[in-house]
């Protein structure tokens, strides 16, 4: 019975050395071991931040320094989360045994530990750039206060001139489009001038058509008038029959 787990033991570990299980647990420990340097020195360089008296002062290849090692820690992960992933595939597709499941979890848990670290890591150094950028703004708008405050009378005048003439252009501006528009109604208006006169052209070089028109005008009213005189004589006519009855 001894030697029949025994065997079974054995050829559960042969499946798993075969579909490459202990190929990707040394990959899995290598990057836990860059990832666990990676973040060292990550630590250690928001631990000087937290400590400079002047944070902001970081010059522009020490913040692409910081963005660098932040993208080579997250690719770690990536690349973890990875094999995590294909250890799990190995561990389903054979007859894995409680030793295999207790070192797969173990590397799972190591890669939530990392990636917590990060986070939190990168969480307090993001607020401590945040923090002094603000306060180096501050500084800024305090010393550009106090240069202004300490100009000569002359460089207020010359200000005081350049925002005069600022305005003075603007109103130019405006009336420039006012007279624009001037221009644009009084070609309109000419243009109607000239719609109505050639109008009138037509209808003196045209007597015919207006003859015609008169005609049926005239025709109109005599209709109307002989309309309402027999309209006239029918309520007469009426009248006098009813006071006959």
């Amino acid at each position: 019975m001894v030697s029949s787990s025994a065997d079974a033991a054995a050829d559960a570990a042969l499946e798993l050395q075969e579909s490459g299980w202990e190929e990707l647990r040394r990959e899995a420990r290598k990057l836990e071991g860059d990832l666990d340097v990676k973040l060292s020195s990550y630590a250690r360089l928001a631990s000087r931040t937290s400590a400079s008296s002047a944070p902001a002062a970081a010059s522009p290849s020490e913040r692409s320094s910081w963005k660098s090692m932040e993208l080579e820690i997250q690719s770690l992960l990536d690349k973890l989360q990875d094999v995590n992933d294909g250890m799990s595939r190995c561990a389903a597709s054979t007859a894995s045994t409680t030793s295999v499941s207790q070192k797969l979890a173990r590397h799972r848990d190591i890669l939530h530990e990392f990636a917590q670290e990060f986070r939190r890591t990168r969480g307090n150094l993001s607020s401590m750039r945040e923090h002094a950028d603000l306060l180096s703004s501050v500084r800024d708008d305090i010393t550009e206060s106090k240069a202004t405050s300490a100009m000569s009378p002359r460089v207020h005048l010359l200000r005081e001139r350049a925002s005069i003439h600022g305005s003075i252009t603007q109103i130019d501006e405006v009336i420039g489009q006012a007279q624009s528009t001037r221009v644009a109604l009084s070609n309109q208006r000419t243009l109607f001038g000239d719609v109505q006169g050639k109008v009138k052209q037509l209808g003196e070089k045209f007597p015919v058509v207006r003859g015609l028109l008169g005609a049926i005008k005239r025709k109109k009213s005599k209709d109307t008038i002989i309309l309402s005189a027999v309209i006239a004589a029918c309520t007469i006519f009426l009248i006098i029959y009813w006071l006959s009855k």
